[in-house]
Formats: C-alpha cells, sequence, structure tokens
C-alpha cells in the first residue's frame, strides 16, 4: 500500500533565493492559489511566472484584444509573462521534459524583449515556478536550477533540493513525495544531459 503524506500548510507562494541569473532577481516557488493571485505578485515584484503543471491554465489576460467569440477564447497581453511547461505531478514524463523545463526556465531568466508595442510587459523582475500545490514538479524544477546556476551555494542536486523543501516549508514528513521520486530522478538524469550539453 502506497504511503500518503500528512497535508500541511504552507505559504502561497515562498522566496526561495535571490540574486539569481544576471539580472539578480528573486525566485519563488508557490501553488496555484499564489499564482492567480496578481496582488500578491505584484507585492513580490514578480514579473514572470513558469507554469510546470500540464493540467493547470491561467488566464493573465486583463483587457483581451480580440473579445471570446463563438467557438473562441479571448486573446491579448497577460498582466505578466507566462511560460508553461507541462509536467504531471508522477509517472508519465518523458526523460526529457525536466529538460526541456529547465532550459524554459533558464530561458525565461535571460530572455530580452524587443521594444515593440507587441511587447509591452518588458520589465525584468522577479519570478515564481509554480505548479498546483508548489511541492513537487516545481521543487524538482527549481533544485535542479539552482544545483547548476549556483554551485558557489549548492555542491550537489542534494543540497539544492534540501534547501528549496525547507525555503518551500516542506515538512520532512512529506519529503519521500515532495518531490514525487520519478520527479527527483528525473531531475537527476537532466542534471547529468546538461553536464554533457555544456561541456562541464
Amino acid at each position: 500500500m502506497a504511503q500518503i503524506a500528512p497535508h500541511y500548510d504552507r505559504p502561497p507562494i515562498s522566496l526561495i533565493c535571490t540574486d539569481l541569473g544576471e539580472d539578480k532577481v528573486s525566485l519563488y516557488i508557490g501553488g496555484a492559489e499564489g499564482a492567480r493571485d496578481l496582488e500578491l505578485l505584484r507585492l513580490h515584484g514578480i514579473s514572470t511566472v513558469v507554469n510546470c503543471a500540464v493540467n493547470l491554465d491561467f488566464n493573465y489576460v486583463l483587457d483581451p484584444i480580440l473579445a471570446a467569440d463563438a467557438g473562441k477564447v479571448a486573446t491579448g497581453f497577460g498582466a505578466i509573462r507566462a511560460y508553461k511547461i507541462g509536467l504531471i505531478d508522477g509517472d508519465g514524463n518523458p526523460s526529457r521534459m525536466m529538460l526541456a523545463g529547465y532550459y524554459i526556465l533558464d530561458g525565461a531568466l535571460k530572455q530580452r524583449l524587443p521594444e515593440r508595442e507587441t511587447y509591452p510587459n518588458r520589465e525584468r523582475g522577479n519570478i515564481l515556478v509554480h505548479c498546483r500545490g508548489g511541492r513537487s514538479r516545481s521543487v524538482a524544477l527549481t533544485a535542479l536550477y539552482l544545483s547548476k546556476n549556483q554551485p558557489e551555494k549548492f555542491a550537489s542536486f542534494d543540497d539544492a533540493l534540501t534547501h528549496v523543501r525547507e525555503k518551500r516549508e516542506l515538512q520532512r514528513a512529506e519529503w519521500f513525495e515532495t518531490p514525487k521520486p520519478m520527479l527527483v530522478e528525473a531531475a537527476r538524469q537532466a542534471g547529468r544531459a546538461i553536464d554533457i550539453l555544456e561541456g562541464h
């Protein structure tokens, strides 16, 4: 019989690290409640979100350019920049999806938007990585990213994972599934691939 972790309350978003990347931004992890709270995101200077979940969609368009119509959804500029990976919280992810997630997060941090009216949100603010609960998919990806991009702070993936769990206020009684073991393994595999791709 599978072990079931008890439920623990945690903040809608949690500060994981500061001074990340060239822009020295802060990185947060959150769940759906944090990701949908525009006032909270603005309060923390978050201009970009990376959604790790395949089964969770958000509409950040406040003033549609094209209104919803028969069989068509509204479209326009989102209040913040949003990127999506689409990981399953469990089995079923192709092995390269965590690797793809790593480079999407890296791209979101490094992307430079042109000075054109079709790119209205150019602010280089903080970033939120989230999934539904902010305890598995987002934790695995963030730990992978920190282990590769802040080696002076984290000697290994395991060190980064412990840091992320603690900053996200995940209780030790739930660590066996936060993140899920298959996501931890996917992050380890992605880490080895990154080393090969980037010549480490």
